[in-house]
């Protein structure tokens, strides 16, 4: 293996409230933790973004697409190589891919 000792390690963010997301460097297991999350972030390159729809009781990923959706919407779109969304509620996650997708961001439907 050649890889560069000095190259940053790559930033994987999960928001889900059950999945271990063994990749992720750092994960939110609520709506209000994965906002935080992603504005601790917000001047930084993502590379990988894992969402999963339903996070728990009545909470779900829609406030973290909304921060997106606003912040694209605003010229500044979060810097994020992929975005990655797993869920086992298949309208919830074709909503969220939708969403992201229609403001460029660039979406994957994935299994975790």
């Amino acid at each position: 293996m050649n890889e560069d000792p000095t190259a940053p390690a790559p930033v994987i963010l999960g928001i889900d409230d059950l999945r271990p997301l063994p990749r992720a460097t750092r994960i939110a297991r609520t709506s209000r933790e994965g906002v935080r999350l992603l504005q601790e972030h917000r001047d930084g390159f993502i590379d990988e973004l894992w969402l999963d729809h339903d996070l728990g009781g009545d909470d779900s990923i829609l406030p973290v697409v909304t921060l997106m959706e606003e912040a694209a919407f605003d010229g500044r779109p979060f810097r994020i190589g992929t975005v990655f969304v797993h869920s086992a509620n298949p309208v919830g996650a074709e909503t969220v891919v939708r969403s992201l997708t229609r403001w460029n961001y660039r979406v994957r439907r994935a299994t975790a």
